[in-house]
């Protein structure tokens, strides 16, 4: 990783969630708010239209090129895109070979939600991965496939194996402003409708900045 990710908080980006505004609105406004990171999410687009999409989401990140731009799953669109980095599954495309298509350079977010999953990632060479997605923290609509509520105490025993690794440690599934500051030892929150759903994104963004600190 060439520099310091900031993954305070990390939007994953829901089209659905963002109509009737765009993402690219919704995800401006909440970058004036506070969020960190994103990571275009949309697993109905074609690739034509995802790519679109994301750079469409550059454009209005090039005020703000601390804030990297991942892409879910999707490497080459990453790679057309020259976006920062990508976020796999447990079933999308094994992080090593992620890496060896992105090169050094670019960012690699790996899902995991139990300690074999981890037991994977941190078996796999330095560098490979920077980022751990871990939850879901509770369960979430927004994602009814993910594995069993890990709740905050499993969250936070999987992020301290994580992060004293060097990896950055990311909680999500069923984060909201009402239960953010719950969630402990990790280096971020990470959330998708409490600000895609939001009447107001950036206010959303700063209510969760705001509870964080708790």
């Amino acid at each position: 990783m060439t520099r310091r990710l900031d993954a305070t908080l990390y939007l994953v980006t829901d089209t659905l969630l963002c109509a009737p505004r765009s993402v690219p609105a919704v995800v401006a406004a909440a970058v004036a708010g506070g969020v960190t990171a994103v990571q275009v999410r949309d697993k109905t687009a074609s690739r034509r239209d995802l790519l679109a999409l994301t750079r469409a989401v550059q454009a209005v990140l090039a005020p703000t090129p601390h804030v990297p731009l991942f892409v879910n799953d999707a490497v080459d669109v990453a790679l057309v895109a020259g976006a920062d980095g990508v976020h796999v599954g447990q079933d999308d495309l094994p992080a090593e070979e992620v890496r060896a298509l992105l090169g050094p350079d670019a960012l690699v977010g790996v899902s995991t939600g139990s300690d074999a999953e981890l037991d994977a990632v941190l078996a796999l060479p330095g560098g490979t991965v920077d980022l751990v997605g871990i939850g879901p923290v509770w369960s979430t609509p927004t994602k009814p496939d993910a594995g069993e509520s890990l709740e905050p105490a499993g969250v936070r025993a999987l992020a301290a194996r994580a992060r004293a690794a060097g990896l950055v440690a990311v909680a999500i599934g069923g984060i909201h402003s009402s239960n953010a500051s719950l969630v402990t030892g990790v280096d971020g929150i990470c959330v998708v409708s409490d600000v895609c759903a939001a009447a107001d994104p950036a206010e959303a963004a700063r209510l969760l900045r705001e509870e964080m600190g708790r």
